[in-house]
């Protein structure tokens, strides 16, 4: 048994400077003047003129202060320590001597240097600054547990976050919890705080309830229990509530028994047990039993038997499961004389064993006193499970425990996801473990422990002042990072196929050429396999992709790849295998991705949801081979697939851009005309969004303006003359051009609904964007949307400006015409271009049934709203407006806005202000439809 100890004994100590300091004499003993509704309502009149003043202090003002009054309250650690003793009757006064000094020492340590007051942060760069203002007035409530540690703690944050307090002491420690308060206030106003930065009420039950709800307190802090805790929430204000604890502590066979008895016994004994956080109840692994029980009763535990174990859980815990006022923070010799059981003397720790955790179980029940519960377990596993049922009766989200070998890594992580705790200690006493900064110095030092929201607590941490803090952020505009990326290798010009592959000779063994049966049937697939053939190159030809691939298209292809295991890819036609092919890459190499993710859709898409995997593990070379010249699918990270439901879904991620571009218009020479028109025309509606698209740059803007010129100049060249290799070569160009554009700076609302009058009637893509170019044109030529599109980039509605400037470089006005009359002259310009080409003014004469039309029309411009195109556009639009934009396409070309007729013919020349001819290839095969890939 160990040796005898004696109480503390109360002993004569000298007061403060500052309890005599003006005349002002401060007794122990002396109780709050505050002790009236009508005195109440004066203190916090007079708090709420301080908080004005202390609000405007400097940090160096604060941390004066700050530090001034943390001396004063580490010299006033032991009359404090015994007021609180002599006045509670509870505790052990040389444990309340660490607890203030840990309040004092241990906190301003910690926080000295932690910026509160004014600008804590200031990023120029990023151009954002953080000010830290105060919550306060505050009015905090204190336990009987811990009156002058807590109080000492609740005004040492409070004065360091710049807040006024008002102390609430609970009625059993109103005398310490006075003195220890006005002690500091003193101390604060000698070195500069306001007068009333601190005050404490009398514990008068009236003026302790209007407290909480009194007008001028502007935030709460409550320590205690649930009762308290719940009325500081109640109360309609910002709060902070910390409550009770019930820490579980589980033994395993692996432990120093010697190390976790002398770490119980220290914990348990501290200040009799009225940290909240000190163990309630052992839970040991049976193996272990005998040895901790040796060792802890060298330490002064009690083992007490079955009927000695009923008197004192009786005694302990109350018929309502609470721990009994009588016994919080006595001794185990006066608990034992209380409950009427004989213990022997020097008696620590009253042990008593339970058999399982039930309601009428004392002692799984939180104590505050140095009574222990003990349970035994079969093995650590169901021991798990018993801390866990513990910490479930009363301390949920508190504190639990964990003795083992530090190397019992996966025994620490079940313990931690069991536990239903915010603190998880790992060998170490759990009374100055969670209170912080003493066996790990990484968790803050506090008298206030948050128990999240499983124990009803807003904060699951240490309260610290950052919880003290109303955090203002002065944020300056910042635009993000931009970007322009394209295939590492484009090669370009007629007839270059043959140099271009030559690339390939090193470096891969086996191709797969993803491509369309007229492809094949042309035999244009042919003069590719010969020159793949002539570097050594096994090919395989996946001929299965038809016009909008759909998902079911796309894995045959996958699993033709999973069968020939190729390293290059070459897509080889319009737009459909090119889609396909980017697509088949991804889901061959990282076949665990969903079509969710593919179709998810993005505001940034540096910041997308859907994150797709990097690619090039299996397929180190995807190349892209036009035989149309529309898509520019060649250049771009896009691709679009039609669904099950046979919606269009347009799919974007740079990881999908290809790490080559063939540009040669020698396979589009046997283009037929209405695949020329249709693809060109999709290539103009590419350069023309990209070039107002709230994405676009001057990167990108230069490249929308050539792409334009070439095709205005060439397009009806090429359509007249499918054998002008000039224009089809120009047209090739412009459609490569346009898609390096359109992959940096995006689309728009034509493409959207494009996208959906194709699904729905089976118009070719092209032909789409072409019967509503004009009317999106007219409806984002606007310097007052309706709404705008959201880019830190995009200040203002530019589109209208823009058109303008498209029309200036086409010389469709003179310079210093009017916009509105630049945007009449472009949609004439377009128009015309569409005759010229043999293109449908309208969806009715695309063939469009009216009742049809009007039956899908809602669908068609929710969906189209819903499209990934559709936040690029400068417009943002509403989908009533969308709907209107349909109707009136059904019906034919806008109408202009100035009056000039955009039905007659324009006599102007649209050449490309260099005299040349331009003009761009594609070839695919009658009948075959071209695709875009956005």
């Amino acid at each position: 048994m160990a040796a005898v100890y004696a109480q503390s004994e109360l002993v004569p100590v000298e007061t403060s400077p500052l309890a005599t300091e003006g005349g002002d004499v401060l007794r122990f003993g002396d109780t709050s003047p505050i002790d009236t509704l009508e005195k109440l309502d004066e203190a916090m009149a007079a708090m709420v003129e301080s908080q004005k003043m202390f609000a405007e202090f400097t940090q160096e003002q604060v941390d004066h202060i700050f530090h001034q009054v943390a001396l004063e309250a580490n010299m006033m650690r032991l009359p404090l320590a015994q007021y609180a003793v002599q006045e509670t009757k509870r505790g052990i006064v040389e444990d309340k001597v660490i607890k203030n000094h840990f309040a004092s020492e241990f906190v301003y340590n910690k926080y000295k240097d932690a910026k509160t007051a004014g600008i804590i942060e200031e990023d120029v760069v990023s151009g954002l600054t953080r000010i830290a203002e105060p919550v306060g007035p505050v009015g905090g409530v204190t336990p009987v547990t811990n009156p002058t540690s807590t109080v000492i703690y609740y005004c040492l944050m409070a004065l360091k976050t710049r807040n006024c307090i008002v102390i609430s002491p609970h009625p059993a420690a109103a005398k310490c919890s006075y003195f220890t308060a006005e002690i500091l206030r003193r101390a604060a106003v000698k070195f500069g705080a306001p007068p009333d930065c601190i005050r404490c009420i009398a514990a008068e039950r009236s003026v302790s309830s209007a407290m909480l709800t009194h007008k001028d307190v502007a935030f709460l802090w409550a320590t205690g229990g649930p009762g308290i805790v719940n009325a500081c929430y109640r109360s309609g204000k910002p709060a902070i509530g910390v409550g009770a604890g019930n820490a579980p502590a589980l033994v395993d066979e692996t432990c120093d028994m010697r190390d976790v008895a002398a770490s119980i016994v220290l914990s348990k004994t501290f200040d009799n047990g009225m940290i909240c956080a000190s163990e309630n109840a052992v839970v040991v692994v049976e193996a272990a039993y005998l040895e901790l029980r040796k060792r802890m009763e060298a330490r002064g535990c009690y083992f007490m038997n079955k009927e000695e174990t009923e008197k004192v859980g009786g005694a302990v815990i109350n018929p309502e499961h609470h721990v009994s006022n009588l016994v919080v923070g006595k001794s185990a010799q006066e608990i034992a004389e209380l409950a009427g059981i004989s213990v022997p003397a020097g008696t620590l720790v009253l042990v008593g064993e339970g058999s399982k955790v039930a309601v009428d179980e004392p002692m799984c029940y939180e104590k505050l006193c140095p009574v222990l519960g003990l349970f035994r377990a079969p093995s650590f596993e169901e021991g798990v499970t018993v801390a866990q049922q513990i910490a479930t009766n009363g301390g949920l989200g508190h504190t639990s425990i964990l003795y083992t070998d530090p190397q019992n890594v996966e025994r620490i992580s079940m313990f931690e996801k069991a536990m239903p705790t915010y603190k998880v200690l790992v060998d170490m006493p759990s009374s100055f473990g969670a209170i912080g900064d003493v066996y790990n110095f990484r968790l803050s030092p506090s008298m206030s422990l948050g128990c999240g929201s499983k124990g009803g607590s807003s904060v699951s941490e240490n309260v610290g002042p950052q919880h003290l803090l109303n955090i203002k952020h002065i944020v300056e505009r910042r635009e993000n990072m931009q970007w322009f990326r394209t295939p590492p290798r484009i090669y370009f010009k007629r007839g270059i196929l043959a140099s271009a592959l030559s690339d390939l000779k090193n470096d891969t063994k086996r191709c797969v050429v993803v491509t369309d049966k007229m492809m094949v049937k042309l035999g244009m697939v042919d003069n590719l396999k010969a020159n793949l053939n002539a570097l050594g190159i096994e090919t395989m030809v996946f001929d299965d992709v038809t016009p909008d691939p759909t998902f079911s298209c796309i894995y045959a292809g996958v699993n033709t790849m999973k069968s020939f295991e190729p390293d290059t890819i070459i897509a080889f036609g319009g737009g459909s295998p090119m889609d396909a092919a980017k697509v088949m890459r991804l889901l061959y190499e990282h076949p665990e991705v969903t079509v969710n993710q593919l179709t998810a859709r993005f505001m940034d898409i540096r910041k997308r949801v859907a994150l797709f995997p990097k690619l090039g593990s299996k397929v180190h070379t995807l190349i892209c081979m036009p035989t149309t010249s529309g898509t520019g699918a060649e250049i771009t990270p896009f691709a679009v697939l039609t669904g099950d439901d046979g919606r269009k879904y347009p799919i974007c991620d740079y990881s999908m851009t290809p790490e080559m571009a063939i540009v040669d218009s020698t396979y589009t020479m046997k283009m037929p005309k209405s695949l020329t028109a249709n693809t060109g025309y999709d290539a103009l509606v590419h350069a023309i969004e990209s070039f107002v698209s709230v994405y676009s740059t001057d990167y990108t803007q230069a490249l929308s303006i050539r792409a334009i010129k070439l095709i205005t100049a060439n397009l009806k060249a090429a359509y007249d003359n499918p054998n002008d290799s000039v224009a089809r070569e120009k047209m090739h160009n412009a459609s490569a051009i346009a898609g390096m554009a359109f992959a940096n700076a995006f689309l728009g609302i034509c493409h959207s609904l494009a996208h959906q009058l194709g699904a729905e009637f089976h118009i070719p893509h092209g032909l789409a964007n072409a019967l509503m170019l004009s009317h999106v044109i007219r409806f984002n030529a606007t310097d007052a949307p309706t709404k705008m599109a959201t880019f830190s980039q995009y200040k203002f509605p530019m589109a209208r400006k823009q058109y303008g400037e498209v029309s200036d470089h086409l010389k469709l006005t003179s310079f210093d015409a009017p916009l509105d009359a630049k945007v009449d002259a472009l949609i004439a310009r377009l128009e015309e271009l569409k005759r010229e080409v043999g293109i449908p003014l309208s969806l009715r004469e695309a063939g469009v049934s009216e009742e049809l039309f009007e039956m899908k029309l809602g669908t068609i411009a929710a969906k189209a709203f819903d499209d990934q195109c559709t936040g690029a556009n400068p417009r943002y639009p509403l989908i009533g407006e969308l709907i209107q934009l349909l109707r009136e396409a059904y019906e034919g070309p806008p109408k202009p806005i100035q009056g000039s007729s955009i039905s007659g013919s324009m006599s102007m020349s649209f050449s490309n202000g260099n005299g040349d001819h331009e003009g761009m290839d594609s070839t695919s095969e009658e009948g075959q439809e071209e695709h875009s890939t956005v």
